[in-house]
């Protein structure tokens, strides 16, 4: 049954049976319309902080690499990865920062001013760098260039060891090449001290083997290097077709220092014709590497290597050099360990938004269920001493009823009226509160029609007892008269 207030209100009297209270206004809600709206307002509150959290969790999140020297293959590569992961609206996007070489790049990585480094992985590698992909394998090419327009100075090199007391070029500036060189004459037990180095930019090549100035060239770079193919074909060019020099120790050379690894150069990788080589030439390689501060997020890192190995398969035709890239060693034992993040996609363990934050989710439903609930208990303990008043008032109510049947005069009616009148208002303002529901509401509206009838009934008795007395007092007098 569905209690109007209106009539609760229309009930309510001070002057006898036609006069009711002005219209009351709309009637609140009830205390379950509260406590349904408390709940939408909760559900939609934590639907807003999901959806929000989701949002933080999942918006783009910007990385320094540092990767140098600038004009390099490295820079090229980063570069066209930055656009494409702008391009693609990807997690993760990249912002270069330029260094003079690899030993900068991980000095910045090492230091906390980047997120990424490209680092070469025969290089000092800091404390704090953990791989995400190899960017690319090199591999060290030595040569000795042809006899022609040559002066005859002795025996042909055509082994390392034979490199003691002659020149030898490294083609760039980085000085990792020079110690590359002395691992390699150290373990054929060649003094490096007995050779003389000279190092030249990659633009002065040409230059530098057409005056003769070394007796044996070294390059490091990809197999497909388009710089070392072309130091080569200038060498062919000036000097005659040249002689790879096999590097037989490459085994012995891995084991002694794990950043290097044997590898074979195929026959006609720098092209030409005939081919350079003519056949397979064995020598070492190290690795390019792409790493991550120890400490970045792991879904961060996650997202990265996805993002990186998807951009791969569109670079290909593009920019050759990106097809190089590949995924770390997750190996325990691995020279630069893997980033969790990284380890978790090659593994396919790679957690959604929902694998990692569920149970976080499931807690803080959970949570705001029993703090609903708590708190509604807690609200109906505030208010007990509201709902042990209306009781008694109700009670009292009771008790004005048989009070109005036994009442003689109509001041008194009026007293109990306006006291009825005062514990209707307390009764709706604990109803507005709260304090009481819908069926004490229901309670109250019978004890209060059951009082309007007690009071109207006594006040007809009353009348009538007059008009009677009135009726009677005139006879009297009229027979008084006779």
């Amino acid at each position: 049954m569905k209690l109007s207030l209106k009539r609760l209100f229309a009930r309510s009297m001070t002057g006898g049976l036609d006069l009711a209270a002005p219209p009351a206004p709309a009637p609140p809600r009830s205390p379950g319309q509260q406590t349904l709206l408390v709940a939408i307002a909760l559900v939609l509150a934590l639907i807003g902080a999901v959806a929000g959290g989701y949002y933080f969790a999942m918006r783009p999140v910007l990385l320094k690499i540092a990767v140098g020297p600038p004009n390099s293959d490295d820079v090229k590569v980063v570069q066209t990865l930055t656009q494409t992961f702008a391009q693609t609206h990807g997690y993760v996007r990249l912002k270069l920062v330029q260094t003079d070489g690899a030993v900068a790049s991980a000095e910045a990585l090492s230091k906390g001013n980047v997120d990424l480094a490209i680092i070469r992985g025969d290089l000092d590698v800091p404390k704090n760098a953990q791989a995400v992909a190899t960017l690319r394998k090199n591999v060290v090419v030595i040569w000795v260039p042809g006899a022609k327009g040559k002066k005859k100075l002795g025996a042909k090199i055509t082994k390392i060891a034979q490199l003691a007391g002659h020149r030898v070029g490294v083609v760039g500036r980085t000085e990792a090449n020079v110690n590359l060189l002395k691992v390699i004459l150290q373990q054929y037990g060649v003094d490096p001290g007995k050779v003389e180095i000279v190092q030249f930019p990659t633009a002065e090549v040409a230059e530098a083997i057409r005056n003769q100035k070394a007796d044996a060239y070294l390059a490091a770079g990809p197999v497909n290097s388009k710089i070392t193919a072309e130091a080569i074909a200038a060498s062919a060019k000036e000097s005659g077709e040249p002689t790879f020099l096999a590097i037989d120790l490459a085994d012995a050379i891995a084991q002694n220092h794990p950043a290097y690894d044997a590898a074979d150069i195929p026959a006609g990788a720098f092209s030409g014709s005939p081919d350079r080589p003519d056949d397979e030439v064995k020598t070492i390689s190290f690795n390019h590497h792409i790493v991550a501060r120890k400490g970045l997020s792991d879904t961060t890192v996650a997202a990265l290597t996805r993002q990186l190995f998807a951009a791969r398969q569109q670079l290909m035709a593009e920019f050759p050099l990106a097809a190089k890239i590949e995924t770390p060693d997750t190996d325990k034992d691995a020279v630069i360990p893997a980033h969790p993040g990284a380890a978790a996609y090659v593994d396919g363990e790679e957690k959604t938004f929902l694998d990692k934050y569920s149970d976080y989710i499931w807690w803080a439903l959970m949570a705001l269920s029993a703090t609903g609930s708590l708190g509604a208990w807690f609200a109906g303990y505030l208010k007990r001493d509201e709902r042990n008043t209306n009781s008694h008032l109700r009670e009292r109510l009771l008790e004005m009823i048989a009070q109005a049947r036994r009442s003689d005069s109509v001041e008194e009616l009026d007293q109990l009226q306006s006291e009825a009148d005062t514990i209707l208002r307390d009764t709706l303002r604990c109803f507005e509160d709260g304090a009481i529901e819908q069926g004490a509401l229901v309670a109250f509206n019978i004890v209060l029609d059951q009082f309007h009838r007690a009071v109207a009934d006594r006040r007809l008795l009353i009348a009538t007892m007059s008009q009677n007395l009135q009726r009677a007092g005139a006879q009297f007098r009229a027979m008084s008269t006779l």
